[in-house]
């Protein structure tokens, strides 16, 4: 017998749901007498459910049959006072246009905080449901008052924001972040959509001030913190500096912040800042791996920003911090980049090489060595010398298989024999590394897998792939203007392969990294006139939008472009990213 009860109740239960499926498309393709039908079955079956309540009473005011839903919620008030209704009955009375008994609903329902505040959550929710902002904004107000252990703070910031009640807005996620600490995240990407990266915006302005304020009355770090955000979302990292400084002076224990802060500021280009920020942790920081760290980044700025004149003074400072620190496991990281500056910037290969031997005669764990034998890799590959590059990157995969350092020797595998010519090799590889643990290697492969395959069928010679890698290498080389020579020729002699707009956008890059910025913009505009349906259209759309943003000082191109990808390229991988962008240069405020 409890069997058949057990069958009973799970086909009620499956005709149950298959009931409410079809109510909901009905109602989703506004069939509403359907729907209405349908979910008054439901409602038969289980009075209480407050879903098919509103259900019931959305559709009826749909079908204008106003008195028919003022009867039942009517009747539906004198069995639950369920106060939320009276909200519903109040929109009633709205839309038949009598707003005395609207209001007189409206403020009923507010009203019964008074026996009740913890009822402010769904009366709120139901004004905020019919667009009555500020009667929710009143009803969460009023239950505060009346029981100030309730916090709407939240609530009610997101209402003051589509309202355009900024400072109101400001002040309620600063309330509700001060008591709920662990949410600062979550408010400080609600507050984002409202603030500019230009700091003389008026909501930047308004956030600005209402922090200081919150400075000088309270000295909460909290707020030290919520204005350095800001100033980082400005770009201004002196000030978001001044306030990291602030925070560290009362919380001595971390640089972590400072050190984090730097290294956005590397990432933005902003190398003064940064050399500034990566001084003060050197200055001080207690433990020598927070020092040792600090000088790596500090000498690879000024690698990045100096040039052949300063580059034996630069070898100086790194070799007067191996006769103070040593030359062994807890200097490796600078060793390695060390040995990268001699290469790289110096074009001492040989001494770089029989450094990182050196370094591999320490006792180093295997991941360790896995990450020297990478950079005497990348070191041969730079000297040409392919063959001994694949067998330290083969012996990287051997010994740390499946591991994240593994996949990048796996890659730097394909990318050699890419470079020396083997793309049948090459492309192997880079079909097991679409599946990466790492996304950045993942895509990366993908990259140059399509490159590949896009271009070795076009000529059974492979000329124009065989060129473009050649010069892509001369770029791994910092062999620049000799790589953009080598494009050109691609672009002149294959005009008509599909390699063309990957040259041209490879060669705005290398025209981007020596600063002749009109000639990156060319090349980019030329890949958007005339490539159009190619599967590089919102690369070049994206990249001459951060030129004309960063470089060339034109917002309202770039602007249009953002909207471009916006709109026309809504798989893009700079969707998002772009979006934001054109929403704050045409001035949004939303939530």
């Amino acid at each position: 017998m409890r069997w058949i009860t057990a069958i009973f109740l799970i086909c009620s239960t499956v005709v149950f749901s298959q009931s409410e499926i079809l109510a909901k498309e009905y109602y989703k393709n506004g069939d509403f007498e359907k729907a209405l039908y349908e979910y008054k079955k439901l409602y038969a079956k289980s009075p209480s459910n407050i879903n098919h309540i509103k259900r019931i009473i959305d559709t009826q005011q749909q079908l204008e049959l106003y008195d028919e839903a003022e009867a039942f919620i009517t009747k539906i008030l004198g069995r639950t006072k369920y106060p939320a209704f009276y909200v519903a009955l109040g929109h009633n009375y709205q839309l038949k246009g009598n707003a005395e008994k609207a209001n007189e609903n409206y403020t009923s329902a507010i009203n019964s905080l008074m026996v009740n505040p913890n009822n402010a959550f769904s009366v709120a929710r139901s004004f905020q449901e019919h667009a009555l902002l500020d009667q929710a904004a009143t009803t969460y107000e009023k239950a505060m008052e009346l029981k100030p252990k309730l916090n709407f703070k939240l609530q009610l910031a997101q209402i003051y924001g589509e309202q355009g009640h900024i400072e109101k807005m400001f002040l309620n996620y600063i309330d509700f972040a001060e008591k709920n600490p662990i949410s600062l995240g979550n408010i400080k990407r609600a507050i984002n959509d409202f603030i500019s990266e230009d700091g003389s915006n008026e909501n930047n302005s308004i956030l600005r001030k209402v922090l200081v304020k919150k400075i000088q009355q309270d000295p909460n770090v909290l707020w030290n913190e919520m204005l350095s955000w800001l100033f980082v979302q400005q770009k201004d990292f002196g000030k978001a500096f001044a306030q990291e400084k602030a925070i560290f002076a009362r919380q001595p224990e971390s640089l972590f912040r400072i050190i984090q802060l730097g290294q956005i500021a590397v990432n933005e280009n902003r190398y003064e800042d940064a050399k500034s920020i990566f001084t003060f942790v050197v200055e001080k920081a207690q433990d020598i791996d927070t020092i040792l760290m600090a000088y790596n980044d500090l000498l690879q700025i000024e690698a990045e920003q100096g040039d052949a004149t300063n580059f034996e003074a630069l070898q100086t400072k790194y070799l007067e911090l191996f006769d103070t620190y040593g030359t062994f496991a807890q200097t490796l990281e600078l060793q390695i980049a060390y040995a990268h500056f001699l290469a790289f910037y110096m074009n001492k290969t040989e001494e770089a090489t029989a450094f990182l031997e050196e370094t591999l005669k320490l006792p180093l764990t295997v991941q360790q060595k896995a990450q020297v034998k990478l950079e005497l890799g990348d070191i041969l590959v730079l000297q040409e010398e392919f063959n001994k590059a694949l067998i330290y990157f083969t012996q990287i995969q051997r010994n740390l298989k499946n591991s994240t350092i593994s996949q990048q020797a796996r890659f730097k595998v394909a990318k050699t024999s890419y470079y020396k010519g083997d793309f049948k090799w090459a492309e192997s590889q880079l079909k097991i590394l679409k599946s990466s643990t790492s996304q950045l290697i993942a895509n990366d492969a993908l990259d140059l897998k399509l490159l590949i395959s896009d271009n070795k069928y076009e000529d059974s010679l492979q000329t124009a792939l065989k060129l473009y890698a050649k010069a892509d290498l001369l770029a791994f080389q910092n062999r620049n203007d000799e790589a953009i020579t080598l494009l050109d020729k691609v672009l002149d002699e294959h005009k008509t392969e599909p390699i063309i707009p990957q040259a041209l956008y490879k060669q705005a890059a290398l025209f981007e990294k020596k600063k002749e910025f009109e000639r990156a913009e060319a090349n980019y505009q030329y890949i958007i006139e005339n490539y159009r349906d190619g599967i590089l259209v919102d690369n070049a759309i994206y990249s001459l939008a951060e030129l004309y943003i960063n470089y060339l000082n034109q917002p309202e191109k770039a602007k249009t472009l953002y909207k471009d990808i916006v709109f026309n390229h809504e798989d893009s991988i700079y969707f998002v990213d772009a979006r934001k962008k054109f929403r704050r240069l045409r001035g949004d405020a939303i939530n």
